[in-house]
């Protein structure tokens, strides 16, 4: 019955990680506006 508990537990742990893997592995989002002005003030 343990071994059960425990690979659940491990069925979790690696579903958790896939889950928080794809959220935060993204391209993070680019500020247009911050972009054009750094820019414009190097012209």
């Amino acid at each position: 019955m343990w071994l059960l508990a425990v690979e659940a537990l491990g069925a979790f742990c690696l579903f958790a990680f896939i889950v928080w893997w794809t959220m935060f592995s993204g391209k993070k989002p680019s500020n247009k506006k911050t972009k054009k002005t750094s820019e414009t003030d190097k012209n």
